[in-house]
């Protein structure tokens, strides 16, 4: 089970790059029958030890027949958004905003950067995941960010995870994933450490009760 490929869902390569701007895909279109997660939590099973995933939650913000795209929303980097801002030449307003936590979004392309947020602003490349949820991968949002008059509920990811087409699905069915409709108060407001059983309780699940070896009906 790896989750890494590094093929970009779309026909770009997705994310802004670390001094530069890189144009995001836009979503493709979904084949009839085809049951897309777009829009979900991903959760990871107990037993998933991948270190890059273990009790990880993930929004998965395009998934088609040829693959998913997810972000990572529980596992924080040790740096601050101050260090993006540094290397994107971007001065911000006040020490709290440059202070904010970045989150690693999963193992590909780990210099790309996505910022997560709710609904707001006119910016250039922006990904609808959802009527509460949008990506921006393009720098006008990092410098609106900068001077405090960003997106409302805003953090920045670094990297994602991908999978070919049909992976994910293989994934799910050998019980390293479930999967949960998006509640946007685990994406925005609940502590990072909080999110992964945030999620579970989103199915009624005690995650501390959990077998490791539970499956799906």
């Amino acid at each position: 089970m790896s989750a890494q490929s590094d093929k970009p869902v779309g026909n770009a390569e997705p994310g802004f790059e670390l001094g530069a701007d890189v144009e995001r895909g836009g979503a493709t279109d979904v084949p009839e029958g085809f049951a897309s997660l777009t829009n979900h939590l991903l959760i990871a099973m107990p037993s998933l030890t991948d270190p890059n995933f273990s009790q990880t939650v993930a929004l998965i913000c395009e998934h088609t027949d040829r693959g998913a795209l997810g972000i990572v929303l529980n596992k924080p980097l040790p740096m601050r958004l101050a260090d993006v801002f540094s290397q994107m030449q971007i001065t911000p307003s006040d020490d709290g905003i440059a202070a904010r936590p970045v989150l690693r979004g999963g193992p590909v392309h780990t210099d790309r950067g996505f910022v997560l947020h709710r609904p707001g602003g006119h910016w250039d490349h922006t990904h609808k995941v959802s009527e509460t949820i949008q990506v921006t991968t393009s720098r006008d949002v990092l410098a609106a960010m900068a001077r405090g008059d960003g997106p409302a509920d805003a953090f920045i990811a670094l990297g994602y995870a991908g999978w070919d087409g049909g992976q994910l699905e293989r994934e799910i069915r050998d019980n390293a994933w479930i999967s949960v409709p998006v509640d946007p108060r685990v994406v925005f407001e609940l502590p990072f450490e909080q999110r992964w059983s945030g999620a579970w309780g989103l199915l009624g699940v005690n995650v501390g009760q959990l077998s490791l070896t539970a499956g799906h009906a």
